[in-house]
């Protein structure tokens, strides 16, 4: 049966395979974070002020002399610009011609936000308010989405709510939590838990950062020391993100919230990239053929980690994500091979 004449998406497997030395997934994860060199790029940053007076802080690449398109990034939990995965994206797509731009999510930047609430895997009301902010910015340039985990659930959910958007010609999810609830639980077991761990630090600093500074008591009842206690993301979604933005518990929000319950109504071509053995996830949260709307190519990799993807040699590694999203963005933006 051809793309054209299925009624579902499609799920393939990747053109990744993972070198003899990054076979395991915490290699895979880890090595691009604390190994890997770090690409050139400069950006600036700008400051967007949203209706409710709080800001988000956007990340500008360098700017081509012509761009023939706009590339719009959401990094992942706890993420910013300085994140691995997002810096040499930005460096790897901005020699195309494109205008590369990173959306912060609230107090992702290095200044806590204003407001009491923050964000979270499903909150799509920021980042719309930034895409039209691109599009009045940037009329007529086509534009292109890509997420990182966190972000790429983000993304999915955002084009699931709004099947009939004009914002973007296609998009990009990398390593998306499908399922959160899966998810929750997966990362509170083995190995894993190291990167909960170091998650929850960053979650924890931040919101006793912001309670410093504003009043909770209307908002959730936990003390400084409460914070300080909580041990897992189950738990910091139940204390913390439900009542902090308007979800029963943890459960309400794991289901309103999974990106998995709207991959169905996509109209955008979206290609996700996830790696089966993804140590922040499990095998269950992975969605079938029919769950897909026709848009939407999912490409399973046997490994690669978490926003992983690691290819050529220990002393030359490389970053297979680069060439797979720079060829698929290159069927919606123009390319121009030597631009500033």
């Amino acid at each position: 049966m051809t793309q054209r004449n299925r009624s579902h998406g499609v799920i393939t497997r990747s053109d990744f395979r993972a070198p003899w030395w990054a076979r395991n997934r915490h290699v895979q994860t880890i090595w691009p974070r604390f190994i890997q060199r770090r690409l050139p790029v400069s950006y600036q940053m700008e400051r967007l002020t949203l209706p409710d007076e709080d800001f988000v802080d956007v990340a500008y690449g360098p700017s081509p002399a012509k761009p023939t398109g706009i590339v719009a990034m959401f990094h992942g939990l706890e993420g910013s610009i300085r994140s691995h995965y997002a810096h040499d994206m930005m460096a790897a797509l901005s020699k195309n011609g494109w205008q590369v731009v990173l959306m912060h999510f609230r107090s992702c930047s290095g200044e806590p936000n204003r407001q009491p609430r923050a964000y979270h895997s499903g909150e799509t009301g920021d980042p719309s308010y930034f895409l039209n902010d691109l599009e009045k910015r940037f009329p007529g340039l086509p534009k292109v989405a890509v997420g990182f985990s966190l972000g790429a659930n983000m993304l999915l959910k955002l084009l699931g709510e709004n099947p009939a958007q004009t914002w973007l010609k296609a998009a990009v999810a990398i390593s998306p939590p499908f399922k959160l609830s899966e998810c929750a639980a997966s990362i509170n077991q083995g190995f894993s838990r190291v990167y909960q761990k170091y998650l929850l630090k960053s979650m924890k600093h931040t919101l006793k950062k912001k309670m410093a500074a504003i009043d909770y008591r209307h908002h959730i009842q936990l003390s400084s020391d409460d914070v300080d206690c909580i041990k897992s993301f189950r738990e910091f979604d139940e204390k913390v993100t439900a009542p902090l933005h308007g979800f029963a518990d943890a459960q309400d929000y794991y289901e309103k919230c999974s990106s998995f319950h709207y991959l169905s109504a996509i109209h955008c071509p979206t290609l996700v990239l996830h790696s089966i053995d993804d140590p922040f996830m499990n095998h269950l949260i992975i969605p079938e053929e029919t769950d897909l709307a026709r848009p939407v190519r999912v490409e399973l990799s046997e490994r690669g980690g978490h926003v992983g993807f690691m290819q050529g040699n220990p002393f030359r590694p490389r970053t297979w994500l680069h060439e797979r999203v720079t060829q698929f963005i290159s069927d919606f933006l123009p390319m121009q091979k030597h631009a500033d």
